[in-house]
């Protein structure tokens, strides 16, 4: 390969609205950046920030697991609306929402500003977003060293008014704001202070103005630099309780910035930033000159390789910079404005899943370790669920959290998301993928297993007349049967992770192996319908309903294995079948792609890039490359922008502990190309090389020794690796 996609993207004016503003994140804070010259903004976030709406009191799981067997009692009877009435009255309650927490303003007079060109570019080896016209030049990272926001501006006679502005859309009415600036050796700390209205919580903003020559005064809420040469700017955010110490945060700040310039903190954070960004990368043997295009005139080329090189370049640079603290919400870490769809909040049942799905195999164990962090400091509030809704013990996860509670209580009639008992087996799968990716077990991992085992111990007590285990109440995320209420029976999602997650924690607890694989193998096998589809309800009698955006029922194939071409053939045809008949709904981009992470483990690649085609035809995509939840950039989403990478690599490279499969799924657009760095989960590394001429080059390079079964489109071949041994395999690429 020749040339090199771009690792990046640019465009030749500023941002006019914060969805196309440039992102940068380390995890915790979170930057959108216009760029600027005359007006900038950075928008500031903090994955902690999420407003406090109401009492604490209404954010606890429903007491429901009296009620329970009378439930299941009448849905086994053929009351197929019995669960509507299994709820505690409250009213649908939305999970606290996600919020930006101020902009910083940087205002100048005009002059060269005006001059031509424009250019800002945001550098995703980097994080770094840089922005120049005339003699202006901006340039701003958010360090994973030291969690900072750094921010760099130059010019001949930099004169600059600089503030800490609250008043982004829907910011409430009632949000008690108070400002600070005092004059410091090196210019100036700025703060903004804001408290949620009726509670003493709130969060600070500080940011230290450095600068070099010129004149510094305060002009309350903020500070004017005068014909200076230079300002260095480092911002934190911190949510508290009370009052929260601004003279240590500046001191804090001012130890960082001491004998440090802004390139010496920019090499503290690539050492971490770049390290992770390299680790993977494509190349399609783009066209040069597209290569070249800024992001908005390459989305007007919805064809092009240049375009797939450069969103699967931005989603894994969006996903690592979201990843930290938290994992991605639906808005990653970023939003400008208070009221964000969905409370910006960890959709559980689809969304978290697919934007992480490449986290494992494209090498980013940052997200997956911040994925675990969400699980595990939940735990204490799942075990709550399990106990209050289904009188069990162990733990069920919630459909929906805003990060701090993992509490059940989003939940309605149309949607009885505290129905849904699959939640935690699905949070667990990608730290399974990840321990074995790694050849070890992580304590923590295992320790989950065990509980969500010990929950479907407690819950699997009905049995139809076969004597199978039923899954009663079972709910189908978001879907419904055609002839039946939402609260169903025997679920395939359901079943599938019943299933998994028991055979899993057998695996990862000999102690307790016999009594549940035993119980596994009283679980009902998938039933297929009249039209020859995988049911997504294995109970005789309700029948599919189709046009939905969700693809639940076929859990088995995508993320588990239960389900391929390989073992299964039979019961593959059938998910294929199921997924031919299944409809986009309202054209969620996460239906699209999850449909494309399905077909590629089927191995259909012009379903692959049939829906790939519909995301990228469709408008999804913003100038910062971020993307929307509806065609035509409507609701800002970060769905299709994360899980897109997860697509490329699901058509390309698929791996279990004891399968490798090359380019299951390639699409005729992709005639020829690189992809280097993909993680497997039997601990090799892969590179794959594939050629217009339909011949392809694997080179592995094994963590430990195993044996492996090779599938190619030649068929199948056992493949014997050794650690610390390189091992080159030639196929056909189809």
């Amino acid at each position: 390969m020749t040339g090199g996609p771009v690792h990046g993207t640019w465009e030749p004016e500023p941002a006019a609205r914060w969805e196309d503003a440039f992102l940068s994140g380390n995890g915790h804070h979170g930057a959108l950046v216009f760029g600027d010259p005359e007006a900038d903004r950075v928008v500031v976030t903090h994955h902690t920030l999420v407003h406090p709406n109401g009492e604490d009191a209404t954010r606890l799981p429903p007491r429901l697991a009296p009620g329970l067997p009378a439930l299941q009692d009448r849905l086994l009877a053929g009351d197929t609306a019995a669960a509507e009435g299994f709820t505690d009255g409250r009213p649908l309650r939305w999970v606290r929402p996600f919020h930006p927490a101020f902009q910083l303003r940087l205002t100048r007079p005009p002059g060269d500003a005006g001059a031509r060109p424009h250019r800002r570019r945001v550098d995703f080896a980097t994080g770094e977003i840089t922005a120049a016209r005339g003699t202006w030049t901006s340039r701003l990272f958010v360090s994973r060293a030291d969690d900072v926001i750094v921010q760099h501006v130059t010019a001949s006679g930099l004169t600059l008014d600089l503030a800490l502005d609250p008043g982004l859309p829907g910011a409430p009415a009632g949000l008690g704001v108070g400002h600070g600036a005092v004059r410091t050796p090196e210019g100036a700390l700025l703060s903004l202070r804001a408290r949620y209205p009726g509670i003493d919580l709130g969060y600070t903003g500080v940011t230290l103005v450095a600068v070099t020559g010129g004149t510094t005064r305060l002009v309350p809420p903020g500070v004017l630099v005068e014909d200076a040469t230079e300002a260095l700017l480092l911002t934190r955010v911190r949510r508290h309780t009370g009052e929260l110490d601004v003279a240590a945060e500046g001191r804090a700040l001012r130890d960082l910035r001491d004998g440090t310039s802004y390139d010496g903190l920019l090499d503290r954070h690539l050492a971490l930033h770049r390290t992770a960004y390299d680790r993977v990368t494509l190349d399609l043997a783009a066209d040069p000159a597209e290569r070249a295009l800024p992001g908005s005139e390459l989305l007007a080329r919805p064809r092009s390789a240049a375009l797939l090189e450069r969103l699967f370049a931005a989603g894994r640079y969006h996903l690592l910079s979201a990843g930290g603290l938290l994992p991605p919400r639906l808005t990653g870490l970023w939003t400008g404005d208070w009221n964000t769809a969905w409370s910006g909040a960890f959709t559980t049942n689809a969304n978290l899943n697919l934007q992480t799905a490449s986290a494992v195999a494209a090498a980013l164990p940052e997200v997956t370790e911040a994925h675990a962090a969400l699980v595990h400091r939940q735990l204490p509030h799942w075990r709550d669920n399990a106990r209050e809704i289904f009188g069990a013990r162990g733990v069920v996860a919630p459909s929906h959290t805003d990060g701090e509670s993992g509490h059940t209580y989003h939940f309605s009639r149309e949607y009885p998301l505290h129905l849904w008992t699959a939640g935690a087996d699905w949070l667990l799968k990608p730290l399974v993928d990840h321990d074995e990716t790694r050849g070890e077990r992580d304590p923590r991992t295992a320790a989950a297993l065990a509980e969500v085992a010990l929950f479907y111990e407690d819950f699997l007590t009905r049995t139809d007349g076969d004597g199978r285990l039923v899954v009663v109440p079972s709910y189908s995320p978001e879907n419904r049967p055609a002839n039946a209420s939402w609260g169903a029976i025997n679920a395939a999602m359901d079943l599938s992770a019943a299933r998994h997650a028991l055979l899993t924690a057998a695996d990862h607890h000999p102690e307790h192996a016999a009594r549940w694989r035993a119980l596994a193998d009283r679980l009902p096998p998938h039933r297929i319908n009249a039209d020859g589809a995988l049911a997504e309800w294995a109970w005789p009698g309700l029948d599919d309903t189709y046009d939905h955006r969700h693809l639940s029922h076929l859990y088995g194939v995508w993320p588990l294995d239960e389900i391929n071409p390989y073992d299964t053939p039979g019961l593959a045809a059938a998910a294929h079948r199921a997924l031919e008949l299944r409809g986009a709904e309202n054209d969620s981009a996460h239906g699209h792609l999850h449909h494309a992470l399905v077909a590629a483990r089927l191995r259909d690649g012009e379903r692959v890039a049939h829906a790939l085609g519909r995301v990228l035809d469709g408008d999804y995509f913003h100038a910062s490359l971020m993307s929307a939840h509806y065609p035509h950039r409507d609701v800002y989403n970060a769905d299709a922008a994360h899980t897109l990478p997860a697509v490329i690599v699901e058509m390309l490279v698929q791996s279990t502990p004891g399968r490798l499969v090359l380019l299951p799924a390639l699409p005729a657009a992709c005639p020829a190309g690189e992809l280097r760095g993909v993680r497997t989960r039997f601990g090799a590394w892969v590179d794959l090389t594939w050629r217009a001429d339909g011949t392809a080059t694997a080179v592995l390079r094994p963590g430990r020794s195993h044996r492996v079964e090779l599938r190619t489109s030649s068929g199948a071949e056992p493949l014997d690796l050794v650690a610390g041994e390189v091992r080159v395999v030639d196929v056909r690429a189809r």
